[in-house]
């Protein structure tokens, strides 16, 4: 059973209020797999009496706890945390936590760690746009790392894996990035790893490569808007080869070329280092010229599974031969070159068509008001129907 209040705007500060909505789950809480709050605000009342119903789902996979504090108090937010993290500490069929968009800040996380030290159970963690600080990622980073020794201490088959890990917008910065490097490297299962828009600079970076290198399985990795320099370049381009399975890579806004020269992470591509490589973001990161004739070399032989490269906002020359070289090979195989701001309006014109087309541009409902009306008493008195009927409840 799947049960969702997503995006309802409610204001649930006491039992009371989130009664109602618990009696929804009660009948059926043994077959609860997935809860969705996000977009409502949850206060300490009304998380603890969710918290005493989940403690009860055994069979809960997905948490999505994003967006569940705004408006709240930072002297709110620990213990509704706490309430709701502890209550998944025993879950063993537990997938995925989702506890993107609270900001917690750095004095907020220790409400976590229970949970993210204990359950060896949970495969996908979210955890984007928190306002952590580098305190703060290196609270959470430590506990990750010593939820690898929880799931070492299990036998082998009946190991569950952390796959994906998404943590970025919370300015973790070089503080973090030792702890951070420390708890991948300890898990060495990684599939997808997430971490835009941090602040990270060189030494950050450096120890991000070492510890992702130990990641064998991985296949998406992000780490937009950071920034590598030379040390971070030469750093990740010698953990590329270690992901032999990698076919997203996301370099856009980090920096990667200080003076025009190739960087390192192109040349290690260009030569091989990735052959199921697919989508390659490299935007706004001072590429010129040389770096597009390398990409242009490599694009029919080692990059000749790459579909998608993202290129705007560098320094390169729009009439170099690399580029419509590249524009014809990706083409040719379905995919797309992606170098000006006209080419990116033309992309995203694309996915609206296809979004749309997928949706049904021509449907249309009306609402007919078969009793003629409703006076403002009745509307104000169904006012907690009308919401309840807005409630997903589904079997899975």
């Amino acid at each position: 059973m799947n049960y969702s209040i997503e995006g309802l705007g409610l204001k649930l500060n006491t039992r009371e209020d989130i009664a109602p909505y618990l009696d929804q789950i009660e009948p059926n809480i043994t077959q609860l797999e997935e809860i969705h709050l996000c977009g409502n605000t949850i206060g300490v009342g009304a998380a603890l009496a969710l918290a005493e119903v989940l403690k009860r789902a055994s069979a809960i996979r997905v948490a999505d706890f994003a967006d569940i504090f705004t408006g709240r108090l930072i002297t709110e937010i620990p213990t509704a945390l706490s309430a709701l993290c502890d209550s998944l500490i025993d879950k063993e069929n537990l997938v995925e936590v989702n506890l993107s968009d609270n900001a917690f800040g750095g004095r907020s996380v220790d409400p976590i760690v229970p949970f993210l030290s204990k359950n060896s159970s949970f495969q996908i963690f979210r955890l984007n746009n928190n306002g952590l600080g580098p305190a703060g990622g290196t609270v959470i980073a430590n506990a990750l790392r010593a939820n690898a020794a929880v799931r070492e201490a299990i036998p082998v088959e009946k190991r569950s894996s952390l796959r994906t890990v998404i943590c970025g917008r919370n300015r973790l910065e070089d503080g973090s990035a030792p702890a951070w490097a420390e708890a991948f490297a300890a898990h060495r299962t990684l599939v997808e790893v997430r971490m835009p828009q941090n602040g990270i600079r060189m030494d950050g970076s450096v120890a991000l490569a070492e510890g992702l290198a130990r990641n064998a399985a991985l296949e998406l990795l992000d780490l937009q808007d950071n920034t590598l320099s030379q040390p971070g370049d030469q750093a990740f381009a010698n953990a590329l080869p270690s992901w032999p399975n990698l076919h997203t890579l996301n370099f856009s806004d980090c920096m990667l070329s200080e003076e025009g020269e190739v960087p390192q992470v192109i040349e290690a591509l260009a030569n091989g280092s990735n052959p199921q490589l697919r989508t390659l973001q490299l935007q706004n990161d001072n590429l010129e010229n040389g770096a597009v004739a390398v990409l242009a070399r490599a694009i029919g032989t080692h990059l000749k599974a790459v579909t998608r490269i993202e290129f705007q906002e560098n320094d390169a020359e729009e009439d170099d031969p690399g580029i419509e070289s590249l524009k014809e090979n990706l083409i040719a195989r379905g995919g797309k070159f992606l170098f000006s701001d006209e080419d990116e309006e033309e992309d995203e014109d694309e996915e609206d068509e296809l979004l749309d087309a997928e949706e049904g541009e021509d449907v249309s409902t009306e609402f007919v008001d078969a009793l003629g009306g409703r006076d403002d008493a009745d509307e104000e008195s169904d006012e907690l129907a009308d919401l309840l009927d807005k409630v997903t409840l589904s079997k899975s």
